[in-house]
């Protein structure tokens, strides 16, 4: 069992954030924040690593509906999509599943919540 969903593409990577970015929006997510995590690495502590952003999705009325259910659940939000540089041609895409991760909760209320968000981040994957 995985708690994720990836894909790999061959494009560059700033259309791959472009792709991705388009695919959340059209599945009624924002990007709330964008993590250079390679600059921040670089910067705080003076290592290189490969191209890796992590975009922070957001779903307001999929979030308010896991709000209502489980008020702690803004621990798990918003939902993580990564993009990271493979190789000099490969981009990684993927995202948090979150019918695997609101498991753990234990509240039977989030499971409907976290399925559709799993599937519209899955449809994200897929699309970008």
């Amino acid at each position: 069992m995985s708690f994720y969903h990836s894909k790999t593409v061959s494009c560059p990577f700033e259309q791959a954030i472009v792709k991705v970015t388009e695919a959340l929006k059209s599945e009624g997510f924002g990007v709330l924040t964008t993590i250079d995590l390679a600059g921040k690495l670089k910067e705080k502590i003076n290592v290189d690593f490969r191209r890796y952003v992590i975009l922070g999705a957001c779903n307001p009325p999929l979030a308010y509906r896991a709000l209502q259910a489980e008020d702690k659940i803004g621990v798990m939000l918003p939902c993580n999509v990564i993009v990271q540089q493979i190789s000099a041609t490969e981009v990684e895409i993927a995202a948090i599943d979150p019918s695997t991760t609101m498991k753990a909760i234990g509240n039977a209320d989030l499971i409907p919540v976290a399925e559709e968000v799993s599937l519209k981040l899955k449809r994200v994957i897929e699309m970008s």
